[in-house]
């Protein structure tokens, strides 16, 4: 069965050891004949080759049934992910799609591959597998040439036996061939790690016409025992001699601890104080223990200022700040400044987003263990190969003495507090000599996690005489979205390091519309400014799911539907007027036809009474991925409150590898998008984040969610995969401003659309 395996209950020596554990050299300066000789050359123990990008042993092994276990150095963060990885090995493997279990983010049996990260699990991880897996095949393939006598192109496979075209009775299965043991077989490695690592070997992967596997909808496996508390999660891990940990975080950020009174927890067994510059921590015996030694210790805090401008200024303060880096994309066409000189009109509008909280089901949690002189981390980061390296550096021990091991936690999407939680358990751990739980509280998940930017959108179009759009500009100014890294792999990008004042270094990103609007003159830009506060800020900025993508695009379409608006034009007539990549204007007409679009221009005249209703249109790219929504909401005008009521979705991704799994990653994405176009926002006063629980941080409950969600998936089998984890969520909450405009004629250009807000914007 192809599932996810809790990777600390077993490891490579113990899957291959019933087999003999031997080793298999192909590609080395030796006879295949040798090597076939096995005998007593090969009656060995196991001297598996090292767990570099450049060994195929790294990816796949055949186990002694014949079974398939492939090593997957990326996780799945609830796309079901594991189940396209399988059926992309199992396919160029020719086995059966349930002989392939794939064992994922575990740093002793897989290789950084980037962890979860930019919607590329297949389109770069599973690449990679893919290549791994064919090569595998060629390795069996030559193998059974020499066993069998017979050329290598006279031979196929078959459920994992490969025998004679012509005679299927010479025939050697993989578990004959190689089960139980190493292959040993160098990969041309690129010699990058993470993202963009690539290893292939001499084969060449399927054409896709002879697809078998892949491109079937095969449901996942992994539901029921979720749902049925049959799997374990992070929170469940435990080891022997295990002490529970808790951080304490200042009311006023940037405020450190100057005292520390340990006699006050003298009263609660085991309690310990782990104290050091402004990271402050306890931990005891009994979780509950832990609990009341957080609640009860006496702490002085400095005196520290008040670094935030209370969140009602949080544009104005945008607007006004001094911009830190300024970037204009490299596809700008024509003079755009001279253009706007001899517009007729010009249109012009401003667009705001707020910051925003990972806001995970439960709050982050991790185990670190130090024995021996090393370091195991059990987390629910998205990237534990980072993880792993930011304990090494952390602790300053070599990265070979950590592992780290990823287990299912309770979302993330982005650069959550995972990485915090397993930082602070290694600093604890490090300090008092046991294994450390470190479990963050509800308060802490929400406050203190990296946060989603705030920033502004400027566009402006310039008309002619004509009624012809003769320029665009559009520009983002905010928070940047790397002011700590994707991942913990650094102590400056954790609040463990920050708190223990090492060096800073923040980034500067943020990022333009992804589109192929097609103007005389365009210029597309963005600019980063400084954040409120530089080190241990509970408004750091990050990735969150589609980084800055949701803003800028909220943005832009909106616009895009306000220029249409302004001269009277069908929203998508006017799309498809200045949208000239093929496969985007494929997916805008796929959408409107499966919607049942009627062309006319926006907002309806045909509507009175408190319930209106409207439909909106948006679309965008994300590296290389196409996707088109239409949106249908109802609002009532005397509440403010919006239902987006359904959603349809045009999308094009290339080659598709489970039609399944895609349209329930599109559905996750409709309903976390419309959350946070409809109620997502951190909010803050001058000391702190005040949004700390689901009543003040409130997202999007089962009631309010969309009736129907309508997918049309283009497959293009000739086009390699781009990746579903994200795009679908980027036009959401303009295809909802839009729709919004198209009910009742009125502009909404800030998120999140609650009910005051919509109110308010109606009255």
């Amino acid at each position: 069965m192809t599932r996810q395996e809790k990777a600390a209950q077993f490891s490579r020596r113990a899957m291959l050891k019933a087999g003999g554990a031997l080793v298999v050299s192909i590609g080395m300066p030796i006879g295949l004949d040798t090597v076939l000789d096995i005998g007593q050359a090969f009656a060995q123990d196991a001297t598996k080759p090292p767990l570099t990008p450049d060994q195929l042993s790294s990816y796949i092994a055949v186990n002694a049934d014949g079974t398939v276990s492939a090593f997957f150095g990326k996780m799945d963060m609830g796309q079901g992910l594991f189940v396209a990885i399988g059926q992309m090995v199992a396919e160029e493997l020719d086995v059966p799609f349930k002989a392939v279990t794939v064992i994922m983010g575990d740093t002793a049996t897989s290789v950084n591959q980037g962890g979860a990260s930019g919607s590329t699990g297949i389109q770069l991880g599973g690449k990679q597998m893919r290549m791994a897996a064919a090569e595998a095949r060629r390795v069996l393939v030559d193998l059974a040439a020499a066993k069998l006598g017979l050329p290598a192109d006279a031979l196929t496979v078959t459920d994992g036996v490969v025998h004679g075209k012509s005679d299927a009775s010479k025939k050697a299965s993989y578990a004959e061939l190689i089960g139980g043991r190493y292959f040993n077989v160098q990969l041309d490695w690129n010699k990058q790690w993470g993202n963009t690592l690539y290893a292939p070997g001499k084969a060449k992967p399927k054409d896709p016409k002879d697809y078998k596997i892949v491109g079937q909808p095969i449901a996942r496996e992994d539901i029921a025992p979720k749902v049925y508390a049959q799997e374990d999660f992070c929170t469940d891990v435990k080891v022997p001699g295990m002490v529970h940990g808790r951080m304490l975080r200042p009311a006023v950020a940037g405020a450190v601890p100057v005292k520390v009174d340990e006699s006050s927890i003298k009263n609660i067994p085991g309690a310990k104080v782990v104290w050091d510059k402004g990271f402050l921590g306890v931990v005891a015996d009994k979780e509950w223990d832990a609990i009341k030694a957080a609640q009860q210790l006496k702490v002085e805090w400095s005196d520290a200022k008040p670094p935030f401008p209370d969140s009602t200024t949080l544009y104005d303060h945008i607007r006004k700040a001094p911009v830190r880096k300024r970037e204009v994309d490299n596809k700008q066409t024509g003079n755009v400044d001279d253009a706007f000189k001899t517009a007729a009109r010009v249109i012009e509008a401003e667009y705001e987003w707020p910051f925003q909280s990972h806001a995970c089901m439960g709050p982050a949690c991790a185990v670190v263990e130090i024995k021996d002189g090393n370091v195991t981390c059990w987390t629910g980061s998205q990237k534990p190969h980072f993880v792993q390296n930011g304990i090494a550096l952390s602790l300053g021990i070599p990265v070979e003495k950590v592992r780290s091991i990823w287990v299912v936690g309770p979302g993330s999407y982005g650069r959550s507090d995972a990485d915090d939680g397993a930082m602070d358990a290694a600093i604890l751990a490090n300090a008092v000599g046991k294994p450390v739980r470190v479990q963050y509280t509800r308060d802490q998940a929400t406050g203190w996690d990296p946060k989603g930017p705030a920033s502004i959108h400027r566009a402006r179009a310039a008309i002619d005489a004509a009624g012809n759009v003769i320029a665009y500009e559009f520009n983002s100014k905010g928070f940047s979205r790397i002011d700590v890294n994707t991942n913990g792999g650094a102590p400056w990008d954790t609040l463990a390091g920050q708190f223990r004042d090492v060096a800073l270094k923040s980034g500067d990103g943020f990022g333009v519309p992804a589109e192929s609007y097609e103007f005389a003159n365009k210029r597309l830009s963005w600019e980063t400014i400084p954040p409120l506060l530089d080190r241990s800020s509970p408004l750091r900025g990050a990735h969150l799911r589609d980084p800055v993508g949701p803003q800028i695009h909220f943005a832009s379409e909106s616009f895009m539907d306000e220029v249409a608006a302004a001269l009277n034009v069908d929203p998508i007539e006017f799309r498809l007027r200045h949208v000239k990549d093929p496969r985007d204007v494929a997916v805008i007409k796929a959408a409107a036809e499966k919607a049942g679009w009627q062309a006319r221009p926006s907002p309806r005249k045909d509507q009175a009474g408190s319930k209106v209703s409207g439909r909106g249109i948006a679309y965008s790219q994300r590296n290389g991925t196409r996707v088109a929504i239409v949106a249908e909401v109802d609002i009532d005008r005397s509440s403010g409150k919006i239902w987006a009521r359904k959603f349809t979705v045009a999308h094009d991704c290339g080659q598709i590898i489970n039609p399944d799994g895609l349209r329930r990653t599109i559905e996750g994405n409709i309903v976390q998008g419309v959350s946070r176009t409809l109620w997502e926002e951190v909010k803050f006063d001058t000391k702190n984040v005040t949004t700390v629980d689901w009543l003040t941080y409130p997202i999007l409950d089962i009631t309010e969610t969309p009736d129907t969600i309508d997918v049309v998936l283009i497959d293009h089998p000739e086009i390699a995969p781009t990746g579903g984890g994200e795009p679908s969520i980027r036009p959401i909450a303009a295809a909802i401003a839009n729709a919004i405009f198209d009910a009742t004629g009125v502009r909404i250009r800030r998120v999140p659309f609650s009910p005051d807000r919509v109110k308010q914007a109606l009255s």
